[in-house]
């Protein structure tokens, strides 16, 4: 993604610009997303960021699912050529992010303003419209957030006099997007707090804080908090903004690196990827999500989870899609019991079932699930090993023909289903299959994708195998996206099932082993997988 200069936050006539976090694999998701729920224009992603226009409100963007923050941008840049420059000169081009062009800075400040505003008058048209039971309750979640806020910042103040060595003013600095867990529990007081600052006439009664990322060459010649002190100065000396450590109204995110330099203001200072409903978290929320994103999961079908462990795969999904049957099933009683917890805090224990079974051993009739989703565990934990063969058979076995299987995979995992079965089929690709049979399944009715024009970029958003082989002789591959876990990748994969007991030969396709040449690689764009 490049840019031929500055891009600015605002733009009155078509909508503001704003911009998402997304882990990495993730963006297509989300680009999708932003298109189906907000009707987002001029969509394109670098990694790990989906900048998008869109003239939604604050509501409307809370229901993203596949995003980790959201962030209103001030504006966004070429990169700083570091190595090109002296150290004198680099801190220079970072105070001209601030410097060059304060008309976008006070744009930004004012329509920030507006959305918090909004979004205040719209909680309040809410609260008179519940009951006073649900009323006393919700006040009385925001003086526990108020206790625990007081709490939190005693033990800050108590940690900031053990380290403090000089006078200087201090910024709030941080190295990635993390929060911690007491700051989720403080989410509706903070965004009151936010909404505080919305109602500040003055806007150089405006209190901030910087938060910064660094990395590539800039991050190798600075630290997050020589870039923080630098823009927190220009700040000071340009709108007369005091520095706030602990509450302050405005929260300043900056990410510098090779590919762009940006700058935005947070909107939720809980990220969207904690899940108010959930109560234990397992399997990320946004990536159970995209998972069911793809499944095809329609109004009266029986999805299943047949590993569910603390079920975030089907409170994502029934969240989403409330008219379904779920199901979901684990062999241990400590993630059974977990799940059990997370279902009553999303009050959708007379949505999904619970079983404690084996997956090996599903209480099931052959072909009675329609969808599956499955987070397929791995790790020093779990050695299924080429176990992963016997626990698809059975998989196999409980799911509809044409239905849709969903499997966050391992790279071991991947590997083993590739190669497990001697009744593979080789496929050339989707539109070179000749059996009529398969290519029904694969696609039982012509729909048009979203578009991919949005964005040059989203023609890398998804990964798939040109050449392919079905595994175990019934699944056909569709899709796959390989995922960031944070420490570890996997890969989102979804299959069709093409037949009871494997498919027949056809079209000159013959049966038996075939050479592994199913091999990853960048596809043409987003592909609408019904």
């Amino acid at each position: 993604m490049a840019a031929a200069g500055a891009e600015p936050g605002c733009d009155p006539g078509g909508g503001a610009r704003f911009f998402c976090t997304a882990g990495r694999g993730l963006e297509s998701f989300l680009m999708r997303e932003l298109q189906a729920r907000l009707e987002a224009t001029q969509v394109e992603y670098t990694s790990g960021k989906v900048f998008f226009t869109a003239s939604s409100d604050l509501a409307s963007m809370k229901k993203l699912k596949s995003a980790e923050r959201l962030f209103l941008l001030i504006k966004k840049q070429l990169p700083i050529a570091v190595p090109s420059l002296s150290r004198g000169k680099i801190l220079n081009e970072i105070q001209r992010l601030v410097n060059d062009d304060p008309g976008s800075w006070l744009k930004a400040i004012l329509l920030w303003k507006e959305l918090l505003e909004c979004d205040a008058k719209r909680e309040k048209v809410s609260q008179r419209d519940t009951n006073p039971l649900k009323r006393k309750v919700g006040e009385n979640e925001i003086i526990i957030a108020k206790k625990l806020k007081v709490e939190e910042i005693q033990m800050v103040e108590e940690s900031h006099r053990e380290g403090q060595r000089d006078r200087q003013p201090k910024y709030y600095l941080e190295q990635g997007d993390a929060i911690t867990k007491t700051e989720e529990l403080q989410e509706q007081g903070s965004q009151n707090d936010l909404v505080k600052a919305a109602d500040t006439e003055n806007l150089e009664d405006l209190t901030f804080r910087v938060s910064c990322r660094c990395s590539g060459n800039i991050g190798k010649a600075f630290t997050t908090q020589e870039v923080g002190r630098v823009v927190g100065t220009a700040l000071m000396k340009k709108f007369g903004w005091r520095a706030d450590l602990r509450n302050p109204h405005l929260e300043i995110f900056m990410h510098l690196s090779d590919a762009y330099s940006v700058v935005g203001i947070p909107l939720f200072r809980v990220p969207l990827a904690s899940r108010t409903y959930i109560q234990t978290a397992g399997l990320r929320s946004t990536i159970a999500w995209a998972m069911a994103s793809i499944a095809e999961i329609k109004a009266g079908a029986l999805v299943l989870d047949p590993m569910c462990g603390l079920g975030t795969i089907l409170v994502e999904a029934a969240e989403e899609w409330p008219d379904v049957y779920y199901m979901g099933a684990d062999v241990s009683d400590s993630q059974l019991l977990g799940a059990c917890d997370n279902l009553k805090a999303a009050g959708l224990v007379d949505k999904i079932n619970l079983l404690q079974v084996s997956v090996t051993e599903l209480p099931l009739p052959s072909q009675s699930v329609d969808v599956i989703i499955s987070d397929i565990p791995f790790g020093k934990k779990f050695k299924l090993g080429k176990d992963i063969k016997s626990i698809l058979q059975e998989m196999g076995r409980v799911l509809r023909v044409g239905g849709a299987m969903v499997l966050l995979l391992s790279e071991d995992h991947h590997r083993h289903l590739r190669d497990c079965g001697g009744s593979s089929i080789l496929l050339t690709s989707r539109d070179n299959i000749t059996d009529p049979e398969v290519k029904m399944l694969l696609s039982p009715d012509k729909k048009t994708g979203p578009s991919d024009t949005a964005s040059p970029s989203h023609k890398a958003s998804s990964s798939r195998c040109p050449s392919t082989v079905l595994p175990c002789g019934w699944l056909v591959p569709l899709e796959c996206f390989k995922v960031s876990l944070g420490k570890t990748d996997a890969f989102i994969c979804k299959y069709k099932k093409a037949h009871a007991s494997g498919l027949s030969p056809a079209g000159g396709l013959e049966p038996g082993p075939q050479p592994e040449t199913a091999t990853l690689q960048e596809s043409p764009g987003l592909q609408d997988s019904s």
